[in-house]
């Protein structure tokens, strides 16, 4: 289970690094296997070179090389990514993951040649990510395989497509070594039942030792277990994104007391019906714990 890191803002707006540290410090201590910094969890279009640099340092400081640090360096400017895969420096990073290019909807040719451009630019693995719900474009199966059997370092994908029957295509057919990771936590049982290797999650900020358990075993074969896990956070998959995502995961971290609810604009914090839905959900999770 990775987890794709939010990133906690103050009261003023600054990033609250106090706050990501020890957020950063419960997903090292509660079973997160991997984390993603500045993935779009992490509102990463808001902040700032700078912002981004520290956060960076920060969580790579933290970790130590305990657990692998994927970085998230996707756009729609294909030749401005090839420049920083050439020049930035990425100590401490393991892994890139790189959404499909978005609001420009480029062909599948097109998507090809973006991912050929990066993977020849990249020292490090790359991650593919699939994700037509925020990029309005998807990344056929057929592009998919086509890119992961004829570049080494392109090494898996994050699906979060939603269509079964392209991610059971993708699995059938892919190199073995090239793996399919879900993007969506709702559908991490069902895509692990058929063969992938994980998640890459969101509600994972707030109940890593949790969701670690179910992804490690429904991976073990212990499917009854593993969906019992399912069950207890299905009511959470639907509010995590009813207004909007990381909106309804900040949202649980602030009544856990980890963070203050604040996310930038465009973004806002959830309804206050959501709100109290999550509170009274969390509520129920801990009488039952």
């Amino acid at each position: 289970m990775g987890v794709a890191l939010i990133t906690p803002f103050k009261r003023d707006g600054n990033v609250d690094y106090a706050a990501l540290e020890r957020i950063t410090d419960y997903l090292l201590q509660n079973g997160a296997d991997y984390l993603v910094v500045l993935g779009t969890t992490a509102e990463t279009p808001t902040l700032t070179p700078d912002e981004q640099k520290e956060i960076i340092r920060l969580v790579i400081n933290q970790v130590k090389g305990k657990i692998p640090v994927v970085l998230g360096l996707g756009g729609n400017n294909t030749f401005g990514l090839v420049q920083k895969l050439k020049t930035d420096d990425f100590t401490g990073i393991d892994a890139i993951l790189s959404v499909v290019p978005y609001y420009n909807k480029p062909t599948q040719e097109g998507i090809y040649q973006h991912y050929k451009h990066i993977a020849t630019a990249s020292s490090l693995p790359v991650i593919l990510y699939n994700v037509p719900g925020r990029t309005g474009v998807n990344m056929t199966a057929e592009t998919t395989l086509r890119l992961a059997h004829e570049f080494d370092n392109i090494v898996a994908i994050k699906e979060a497509s939603g269509n079964m029957t392209q991610i059971s295509a993708i699995i059938k057919q892919k190199p073995h070594d090239f793996q399919v990771i879900s993007g969506d936590d709702s559908m991490a049982f069902p895509q692990i039942t058929c063969g992938a290797v994980g998640i890459i999650s969101v509600l994972g900020n707030a109940f890593p030792k949790e969701f670690s358990r179910m992804v490690h075993l429904a991976l073990s074969g212990d499917c009854t277990n593993a969906l019992a896990i399912h069950h207890r956070f299905t009511e959470l998959f639907e509010l995590l994104f009813v207004d909007g995502s990381p909106a309804g995961v900040k949202s649980i971290l602030h009544q856990m007391g980890y963070i203050e609810n604040e996310l930038r604009l465009p973004l806002i914090p959830t309804q206050i019906t959501t709100y109290e839905k999550i509170k009274k959900i969390l509520k129920e999770l801990d009488s039952k714990s």
